[in-house]
């Protein structure tokens, strides 16, 4: 049952009061905060959750008569969670009515091919792309259709290369339940936000590889990012901005020194000096590399810090923004510019590079005479560590949406689960009581 909504018709007095109030309690805790505690989903998961006193707040509801109202309120009411609630509705809607045919599996389809799988997929995007238009042999792969392929490609963040291979067409057939699963799973993760993300914030969709800027109920900026491996992955948790670091020297993590720059350094000794590492011993004594033998150490026994210089080279690239966490995970430039022209862009060993970090350093340390961008381009023309101190921290939020609301056309992107961590969050609501299993308004 939904919230008891059977028991309720059958109901009367006394009983009907007591399962009246449950389901109410019931039905706005879940609107506040969710059904699932975030936690035992995301381990890491630091966001502190909406918090009422539902008690006090049904009998001010109830001497006010504005029960109903009173619930919607206590939903997330950001123009996101409405536009996914929106959509929702579609593809039920869509479901009841017996969804779509998909595309029969077959060989890759290509660019002037003739098919009749063709034509199934000509239907499957002019569904989702109301431009699409018929012309000439509907059989046949054609420029247009290549077009609408590229369209559905790049918003569904796979490579937009016209070709419909196995990973565009399990997108493409993809059933409005399974659409509805990844909209429920989003919309349980809106409500485990809290009522203020901050004033000025930052917000990453590690799943989208976007970082944005906001100030009030204004995005000031949007920047690509680089996402941690699949088996590096980004966590998600919440913290605050407080300093960041131009010039920053690489304090490489243990774990990375010995797993990732250990083999390096055997296969080619070289890399130590030109690419600026230090080798420090366990009393922090620089060590001159060429009178070491790299292949004397291994993993479990490699007693060396190591460090990399500011410069060209560094992994930091030219700046650093830091938020104290337990997880060693931030923000900073990069040298390798170029993985942010690719469509996927899980590189990195878990922090977040940021392209265009230099405009993002203006707008964290905001309107400042003693920081003009003369001055910053000074410092980091230097080459010398610089460190920033913010006059207000800023909260950052490390988020995985893989449903995306596309704010220019009140519509939603359905985007790959690169770390495969919608299915815990889906199961986790589908084992839920009866009572509790009814999607949210």
């Amino acid at each position: 049952m939904e919230y008891h909504q059977q028991a309720l018709l059958q109901a009367s007095g006394a009983k009907r009061d007591i399962l009246a109030t449950d389901a109410y309690l019931a039905l706005a805790g879940h609107l506040l905060g969710g059904k699932l505690n975030p936690i035992s989903i995301e381990p890491t998961w630091t966001a502190k959750g909406r918090e009422r006193d539902l008690v006090a707040y049904l009998h001010q509801a109830l001497e006010s008569d504005a029960v109903v109202e009173s619930l919607t309120t206590l939903a997330p009411q950001q123009p996101r969670y409405q536009t996914l609630l929106e959509a929702l509705e579609r593809y039920r809607r869509a479901l009841s009515l017996g969804g779509w045919e998909p595309i029969a599996a077959g060989p890759l389809l290509k660019p002037g091919m003739h098919s009749e799988r063709v034509t199934a997929l000509r239907n499957r995007l002019k569904a989702i792309d109301g431009s699409l238009q018929a012309e000439g042999d509907e059989h046949r792969y054609d420029s247009v259709l290549v077009s609408a392929v590229k369209r559905f490609q790049q918003r569904a963040n796979l490579e937009p290369d016209g070709i419909v291979g196995p990973d565009t067409l399990a997108k493409l057939n993809l059933s409005p339940q399974d659409l509805i699963d990844k909209l429920r799973v989003n919309l349980e993760r809106w409500r485990w936000l809290p009522e203020d993300l901050g004033r000025k914030h930052i917000r990453v969709n590690i799943a989208n590889y976007h970082l944005e800027t906001h100030e009030g109920k204004d995005i000031r900026a949007v920047h690509d990012v680089v996402v941690g491996r699949t088996y590096r992955q980004t966590p998600i948790f919440s913290a605050s901005m407080s300093y960041l670091v131009l010039n920053p020297w690489w304090e490489t993590p243990s774990k990375l020194a010995r797993k990732d720059l250990l083999p390096k350094f055997q296969r080619d000794p070289s890399i130590v000096q030109s690419l600026g590492y230090q080798i420090l011993d366990t009393q922090g004594k620089v060590v001159d590399p060429s009178n070491m033998n790299w292949n004397e150490y291994t993993e479990s026994r490699f007693p060396f810090r190591v460090r990399q210089q500011p410069g060209p080279m560094n992994a930091l690239g030219q700046v650093k923004f830091m938020f104290p966490n337990s997880h060693d995970v931030y923000l900073h430039d990069t040298p390798s510019r170029d993985l942010f022209s690719k469509t996927r862009r899980d590189f990195s060993s878990g922090c977040i590079r940021v392209r265009n970090p230099i405009d993002l350093v203006e707008w964290v340390i905001g309107p400042n005479p003693q920081w003009s961008r003369d001055k910053l381009e000074n410092v980091l023309s230097s080459g010398k560590e610089t460190t920033v101190k913010l006059t207000e921290k800023i909260p950052v939020h490390l988020l995985y949406w893989t449903v995306v609301a596309d704010d220019d056309n009140d519509d939603i992107r359905f985007v790959a689960d690169i770390y495969q961590r919608d299915q815990r969050v889906l199961l986790a609501l589908n084992k839920l009581p009866d009572n509790k299993t009814a999607e949210l308004p």
